[in-house]
């Protein structure tokens, strides 16, 4: 993995996100792809741009969702992967928490 679980994601500058019901396309204006999320996505991404760090967006998506914790790190890796991939999210140096 690429990534530290510390690090915090923020949307990318040429990135639109709009949030249709509980579903979401977020698209990058510069290279015109874009990334429709499913209700669970949706959440994901939410509670990541409004979390200190991947570490936190697990730790609270943990209380939310019943999940266990590898499965969750997994698809947060995988849509994380994505979502740099098409340029939609950058990476910074964040917060970790405690375990």
């Amino acid at each position: 993995m690429s990534r530290h679980f510390s690090s915090r994601v923020t949307t990318s500058p040429d990135v639109l996100l709009r949030i249709i019901g509980d579903e979401a396309v977020i698209l990058n204006l510069k290279s015109e792809l874009y990334l429709g999320l499913d209700p669970i996505g949706t959440r994901i991404w939410t509670v990541l741009q409004g979390s200190p760090s991947i570490q936190a967006a697990h730790a609270s998506l943990l209380d939310e969702f019943e999940v266990e914790p590898e499965r969750l790190r997994q698809d947060m890796d995988r849509l994380l992967d994505q979502m740099l991939a098409q340029g939609l999210i950058e990476l910074h140096p964040g917060e970790a928490i405690a375990s």
